[in-house]
Parts: structure tokens; sequence; C-alpha cells
């Protein structure tokens, strides 16, 4: 292999050394917090969440609060962004603001969640402790955060993302009455909570239901106008003269198709530039966007599908069968079930019972990859349960099959 000549000495020609697509890829970044004239369509959603955490602003304690929203709605954007402009107030004030942002797809245990809090509010040189990742009961945890809590912070703005993923959610109980039972003196906590599902607060525990007082938003969907803004506004992250005229606009109204997920239309205008980029081409076009698009609903099909076991991906390809093509059709357990006794025998694996198939169907249903009813099928004929994908069934197949193992069934 040989090398180039390039300023300073040689070069590898094995690697790139220009950007002629991306000026700024860190603009497309999910987690950019774009400024505050930059935000489209939640100026009221913003002054709402402004009202609920105003208190923090002199160390009062802020009102609880969920956020309600399809995905990429813009909650965990104007939460964050929210949040930090009060920090920056309450220094005004000297009042110490934390924030704390913790997701909650990852961290779903309570002692997790405890330990996560704990590690991002914690200066040691304040508290005179460390945060170890393990080894401690969960009832250690929380003895350690009330001490940061109070050493730390004056108010921590604690924001829990896909809140509805918890397993338990007696960490809402506790958190939200530190102060009345005394766990905490010097410090306060504000809870946002931000969901997908408007009906979380209903599959709430009892004790929770009534110890938690909070208010609830709710974030509408973007619409196509709305997205074209919104991807105008990260358009620096590509060089001058880059984008086709029709790129921004046709990237917005595929992702206004899916809901108005702001997410997957700057997803689809990032992998639009790493597909010109890799092909060498001089501008981004509408070509780009469209391979885009289908690369972008693989990719977040594939992230959650992330560590699902074999079985579970043999049963969903049963459901993928079952549907013929038809992303809406509904199919029932027993329908899925005899299409994965042939799936598993075709597969040499073993063969589950209609009832663990039954309970990996809803796991399926938890991590929003199928979404399952329970349907009556009418006076003293019993319920039955049906299920739908959520994803494109080509899509769907496309991921599956990159499994070794599922492979094998193309």
């Amino acid at each position: 292999m040989t090398s180039d000549e390039g300023e300073g000495g040689t070069r590898d020609p094995l690697f790139r050394y220009d950007q002629p697509i991306f000026a700024n890829e860190d603009i497309l970044k999910i987690s950019h917090l774009p400024g505050p004239d930059k935000i489209v369509g939640r100026d009221e959603h913003m002054s709402k969440v402004a009202q609920a955490l105003n208190p923090a602003i002199f160390g009062r304690e802020p009102t609880h609060l969920f956020i309600f929203g399809k995905t990429g709605s813009g909650k965990t954007l104007t939460a964050r962004l929210v949040s930090e402009r009060l920090q920056q107030e309450a220094v005004r004030e000297d009042v110490d603001v934390r924030i704390a942002v913790i997701d909650c797809g990852e961290q779903h245990t309570e002692a997790s969640v405890i330990k996560t809090l704990a590690s991002q509010v914690n200066d040691p040189a304040k508290s005179g402790m460390t945060i170890p990742e393990r080894g401690l009961s969960t009832g250690d945890y929380y003895n350690r955060l009330w001490q940061v809590l109070d050493t730390c912070s004056d108010v921590t703005i604690v924001i829990l993302d896909e809140i509805d993923m918890l397993r338990d959610d007696e960490v809402l109980r506790k958190l939200s009455r530190a102060g009345e039972n005394q766990k905490i003196v010097d410090s306060r906590i504000g809870i946002i909570g931000i969901s997908n599902k408007i009906d979380y607060p209903e599959e709430l525990t009892e004790r929770v239901k009534s110890s938690f007082a909070h208010d609830e938003l709710v974030f509408p969907s973007y619409d196509a106008n709305q997205l074209r803004e919104i991807l105008a506004n990260r358009k620096d992250a590509f060089k001058p003269g880059v984008l086709t005229d029709d790129v921004i606009p046709l990237a917005s109204a595929l992702a206004a198709q899916e809901h108005g997920d702001a997410r997957k239309a700057i997803d689809i205008l990032r992998n639009a530039g790493r597909i010109a980029r890799n092909e060498s081409a001089e501008t981004v076009t509408d070509d780009h966007v469209r391979a885009a698009k289908e690369k972008s609903e693989a990719d977040r099909f594939s992230e959650l599908l992330e560590g699902t076991a074999t079985q579970s991906k043999a049963v969903l390809y049963s459901l993928v069968l079952q549907t013929g093509g038809r992303k809406t059709a509904e199919i029932t357990t027993n329908k899925i079930y005899r299409q994965y006794l042939t799936v598993a025998d075709d597969l040499d694996m073993d063969q589950l019972s209609e009832r663990r198939v039954q309970e990996l169907l809803q796991e399926l249903d938890f991590l929003n990859v199928i979404q399952s009813e329970v349907r009556g099928r009418g006076r003293g004929q019993g319920v039955h349960g049906t299920h739908r994908l959520l994803e494109d069934p080509d899509i769907v197949k496309r991921v599956l099959l990159r499994d070794s193992r599922i492979s094998t069934l193309e």
C-alpha cells in the first residue's frame, strides 16, 4: 500500500482528510441544544414548563410535571433547554440548581435511577463521598443520594426520560416526598417525567397515585412546515451550497408522514449527508434523502431490538410472516404461535409454550416494537390478543435477518 504526500508529511490513503459535505456534523446530533430562537412551535409549551420550574430560581420546590407526546415532538429538548435557562437565572439569586437527565430505557430499576441521579449531582469535594457503580444496597444508595443533594445542590431538576420504562415507580414517591419525610433538609427536588404514553399515570401504583402530585402537559406532533423549519435551523451542519433545494422539503415531508417525528427528520438529513459523502458526491440530493429514510428506519428499529433474545426475534419474525407485508394487519396470538412453531422448527430451536410466546409478545409491546390489544370475542366467548407491527414489515424483516441465526430463514 502506498501513501500520498500531504502537508506535514505522508498520509495514509486508507482514510479521508477532506470534509466535502459537512461543516459541523455535531449540529445534527439529537443531543445538540439549539439556541432559544431556533426552537420551533413550542413557545407555549416552554412557557408552561418554565411556570412549573420557576420556584426553583428562588430555592423553592418546583411543581412536578409529566410531559406526553409522540417520539420526536420536542419533549426532552424543551425540558432540557428550559431547565438550563432556569439554572443560569438561579445563579443570579445565589441558588445552585443541578440538572440530572436519566434515560429510564437504560436505567429502569429503582437502584440504577438513584445511583445515576446521585452520580450526576455529586461533587465529591462538597459531599465527601463517592458513588460506587456496584456493591451497595438500594437503601444505601438512597442514603448517599440524600447527603449528596443536601450538600451539593439547592434544587435538583430530575428529568426522567421514557419514564414509562421504569420497572418500579416507587422511586417517584420517595423522591417527591423526600423533603416531607425529612430525608433532605437543605435541598429541593423537581421531577419532570417524559413519556410517549399519555395513559402512563393510570399505570402508576395506588401508593404513587395518591402521593405524587403533578401537572401534565401534552406536546402535539410537528407538521411538515414545522419540520422544514427545524431542519433549516440545522443546515449550518453542511457546507454552503451542498444541499440541493429539494433536500430539506423532502426530508421534512417524509418525516411528517411518520407522525411528525423531528428526530427522524434530523436522522434522515444526517444520513443523507453521510451517504453522499461515502459516494464522494459533491451535493446531497433527493435520492440520498430517500436512501437515508430507509437507513434511518432500519437503524431505529435495530436499536429497539438490541439485546433481544433469539426466541423473541423468532416470535417477531413469525408475526412479520403473518402480516403478509401489511403494516396494519392485526394478527391473533394463536396464529402467531402456529407460525412460530414452524419457525422454531426451521431454526432447530426449542419450541416454547403458547403462554411463554404470549409473554414474549407482551415484552415486545412494552418495548414499542409491536402494539398488542386484548379484545372480547363476544358475550360468553372469552377474550383474545391481537398484535400488529409499528414499523414497515420489510424493514422489520431486514433488521431481523441481520441476526446470524435468523438469517438462515432467508
